[in-house]
């Protein structure tokens, strides 16, 4: 049996504990579902390094109890210099490599996420300093956290396709180039990354795109050999949207709207409430899960993209003929080809819901493990390498252009229950 949990004066739940705590904190100290929601953020950017920080991007959805959810988009464009002739002068011609600098190619949005969720956290009456939100985040950077499983394996994993990439040994692995990785329950510190938080508190979340620290970055990106320039990091800026959403019986669900794919997500929940499956095990609960995905991500695949190039309306695959249709295209008893899926990327989600019903969806990621595993020099960030989704083909959904947005596995849900 499985029971759900229950609360009066909020919850908070993220996949490493000091996050979570970080979260209860902010709000055992008056703090709102998002204020708290950026201190999970902040925190398990320090202490799960691997799957998500500063140097990513985050997707939100926010309700407050009787209104719609709105979205927050703070993912990260190309940089201004990223094209098909850039990586072909850098000798790859035919794909943009996986690691290092020249993986670390679009701008990191997360810290601009974590600045409008607090601009509508202010329409709330929240009030707690962005300083006090980062408090738990900069300590655990300056005086460690304990390595976790999951760290220590993908440390293992990963650090030869690391070698000879900026900051990774440096920052990662004990004795630094050479090094193996950290023992579980070893001490991780990350003091360049805690100046950084410091700075971030006193400086204000948009000196990380237009103030002093920007410039910092920006010239740690040029040195690591990154495309990325300061001027890419002025002009962006997160954005505030309408979610998708797509009635499964009574209830409504929420996701976000490329160019993540959200859109596949709720396909998928009313594909399958479609086949009216009655029992949650068994052959019909598997196979008509798996074949509702191959239908989803069929539309995903041909349509998916940053929004200013694509040629459908998301909205229009989840209205009921549509649906009705795909669903239709399902066969109960033989499975449709599918090709291989890439197995590469993790991320992490967390959400909170505080003592007034106002609830926080929130993921955040730096693509694959460790991103493009290229550290920042003086400020300590990870760097995502998200941009590595795009294509050097001119004729694909995603193709490389300067200034767009990639397309991005991560989303966040949320349900509203009859």
């Amino acid at each position: 049996m499985i029971f759900t949990p229950t609360a009066r004066r909020g919850m908070v739940t993220a996949p490493h504990h000091l996050a979570s705590q970080a979260g209860l904190r902010v709000l055992q100290d008056g703090g709102n579902a998002i204020e708290a929601m950026v201190a999970t953020a902040a925190t398990i950017a320090v202490v799960y390094p691997h799957m998500n920080g500063l140097g990513g991007d985050n997707f939100w959805l926010v309700a407050q109890p009787g209104q719609p959810p709105v979205g927050i988009d703070a993912c990260g464009a190309a940089a201004g210099a990223a094209d098909a002739a850039f990586y072909a002068k850098a000798g790859h011609a035919n794909a943009i490599p996986h690691r290092g600098p020249l993986a670390a190619l679009t701008v990191a949005g997360a810290v601009s996420g974590w600045a409008e969720a607090l601009r509508i956290s202010a329409t709330w009456g929240g009030k707690l300093p962005l300083d006090r939100l980062l408090e738990d985040a900069r300590h655990y950077a300056e005086h460690g956290a304990p390595v976790t499983p999951s760290l220590h394996h993908n440390t293992l994993a990963k650090k030869d396709e690391m070698t000879g990439v900026p900051g990774f040994a440096q920052t990662f692995l004990p004795g630094g180039v050479g090094g193996t990785a950290p023992n579980i329950g070893d001490t991780l510190k990350l003091p360049a990354l805690a100046e950084t938080l410091k700075r971030l508190g006193a400086e204000g979340l948009d000196s990380f795109y237009r103030g002093p620290l920007a410039k910092v970055i920006a010239a740690d990106l040029e040195k690591a050999g990154s495309p990325i320039a300061l001027a890419d990091l002025e002009r962006h800026k997160a954005l505030e949207l309408a979610p998708l959403s797509v009635p499964v019986g009574p209830h409504t669900i929420y996701n976000m709207p490329p160019p993540t794919q959200g859109l596949a997500a709720l396909i998928i929940l009313a594909l399958y409430e479609r086949l009216k499956v009655e029992q949650a095990e068994g052959f019909d609960f598997v196979h008509g899960l798996v074949e509702a995905t191959k239908q989803a991500f069929r539309v995903r695949d041909k349509y998916v993209t940053d929004p200013a190039y694509m040629t459908a309306d998301p909205k229009d695959f989840l209205k009921a003929d549509s649906l009705d249709a795909m669903a239709g295209n399902i066969d109960r008893k033989k499975a449709a080809p599918w090709p291989d899926a890439d197995p590469n990327g993790d991320t992490v989600w967390f959400g909170c819901i505080d003592g007034d019903g106002r609830a926080v969806s929130m993921i955040q990621s730096l693509y694959w493990e460790f991103g493009s595993g290229t550290v920042l020099e003086e400020t300590g960030i990870t760097w995502q390498n998200r941009g590595t989704s795009f294509s050097l083909d001119p004729t694909a959904l995603n193709t490389l252009k300067p200034h767009r947005r990639p397309f991005h596995t991560i989303q966040p849900a949320m349900g509203r229950l009859a």
